[in-house]
């Protein structure tokens, strides 16, 4: 072998193995909670009880909120919708839209874990997913995606950077 091809190689060789890496924004815990906290306070100023699920980028819960009074399928159905948003990097309202009995999507309804109701909302950090919302309790996934937005929205400036 030729010195140059060697050279050559040994070159190559370290893209290579940098190819194999990934590197991804994800929400600290404490950005996490504070979304969670104020998509919850959100729903209270409206007079709803409700849990209130933050997901990371893969869908594995984060943090977990319920308040006193929601119903006891809250928590789960509120982690069904973050899971959902971030698994189909969609709302779950526009899923909804697109997954009605006869469409191409319908299916999606019937996977397992998938909550296609509305209130699940992406998370996103100079437009990478970092995870996902779900909001559960209040009267309509309207209304839970609202409140949803409002916790979104009030962390929006330490998403920015």
């Amino acid at each position: 072998m030729s010195v140059s091809i060697a050279l050559l190689i040994a070159s190559i060789c370290p893209l290579r193995a940098e190819e194999g890496l990934v590197a991804y924004k994800s929400l600290s815990p404490e950005l996490a909670l504070d979304l969670a906290r104020a998509a919850l306070g959100s729903c209270r100023v409206r007079g709803y009880q409700v849990a209130v699920a933050v997901v990371d980028r893969f869908g594995v819960t984060q943090v977990m909120l319920r308040d006193r009074f929601a119903g006891p399928h809250t928590p789960s159905t509120a982690a069904g919708k973050a899971w959902t948003a971030a698994s189909f990097k969609a709302s779950t309202t526009e899923l909804n839209a697109i997954s009605q009995p006869g469409m191409m999507q319908s299916g999606i309804r019937n996977l397992t874990g998938a909550v296609i109701i509305g209130g699940g909302l992406i998370v996103e950090a100079g437009g990478s997913l970092v995870g996902a919302v779900g909001v559960s309790g209040a009267p309509g996934g309207d209304a839970d995606e609202a409140c949803a937005k409002a916790g979104i929205d009030a962390i929006q400036d330490k998403l920015d950077f």
